[in-house]
């Protein structure tokens, strides 16, 4: 199976004795969900921002459908991958359609304008997002599930090849919340985009991603399927809590009933 990014001995901190990410190795599948868990300051959105080049490691590599990101350009980066954040800029008061039409940004030279072909790409984003109705609508009048989709109908325009998540249920609502992620599963089964996503909440981790890797203190320290995963041991370990897990139509559930040992972090996450 192809790899569509890989990570080797990544390193990267603000201060040099405590770094946040420290000998982070990673391979993602084409077509993947990957799902990154683990406690506050453990270096998750480190990692993506490392994935996405918008930070620059220290040390190691990033590769992306076999070539090294730091020769590539910030445009032909965005060709192939992007990054929905998880604060978006606050304020904004233009468009959903004028937003998406952003998104299509790294494939215009500098003197073209998005129309034509582009725009039928736009057309395209904003249905599989579920935004045509809303396209005219103000980013300012939007519902906070219906902005969060505006920025990944903006994401889809750039027609990538991989899409990095970071904690992006974290402000909405639990119908908001499913919303998405039932969006995202479709795009990562229908259109074939590799998916790699912050989560905070391991059971929708558990339900939607292929595979989890958990962090500690920069690195991972675990990663398997859910199912194997999800025992008491694993949150014991990364989360320094008691859980009980159970099957619900063979996904693991868990049901976190207290506190073993709180986990030692440093650093930023």
């Amino acid at each position: 199976m192809s790899s569509a990014i890989v990570a080797t001995g990544l390193k990267y901190g603000y201060r040099p004795t405590e770094p946040i990410v420290n000998g982070f190795d990673l391979k993602v599948n084409a077509g993947e969900w990957l799902g990154i868990v683990g406690p506050n300051g453990s270096g998750k959105s480190t990692v993506l921002r490392l994935l996405a080049k918008l930070a620059k490691p220290q040390q190691g590599t990033v590769t992306m459908n076999d070539r090294d990101m730091a020769d590539m350009s910030r445009k032909a980066i965005a060709r192939q991958l992007t990054m929905l954040m998880q604060i978006q800029e606050p304020g904004l008061d233009i468009t959903v359609r004028d937003l998406v039409r952003r998104g299509r940004n790294p494939h215009l030279r500098w003197y073209e304008e998005c129309r034509g072909e582009h725009e039928t790409i736009v057309d395209w984003a904003l249905q599989v997002t579920s935004m045509t109705k809303l396209q005219e609508r103000s980013l300012l009048a939007l519902s906070g599930g219906e902005r969060q989709r505006a920025w990944l109908a903006m994401c889809m325009a750039q027609t990538p090849s991989t899409l990095l998540l970071d904690e992006p249920t974290t402000y909405l609502d639990i119908a908001h919340q499913l919303e998405l992620m039932e969006l995202v599963r479709t795009l990562n089964r229908q259109q074939g985009i590799t998916v790699i996503m912050v989560l905070h909440d391991l059971n929708q981790a558990a339900r939607y991603c292929d595979r989890i890797v958990a962090m500690k203190q920069g690195k991972i320290v675990r990663q398997g399927q859910p199912a194997e995963l999800f025992k008491a041991d694993f949150f014991r370990e990364v989360f320094g809590i008691e859980a009980k897990v159970y099957v619900d139509d063979g996904i693991p559930v868990c049901l976190p009933c207290g506190v073993s040992a709180l986990p030692s972090q440093s650093g930023e996450e």
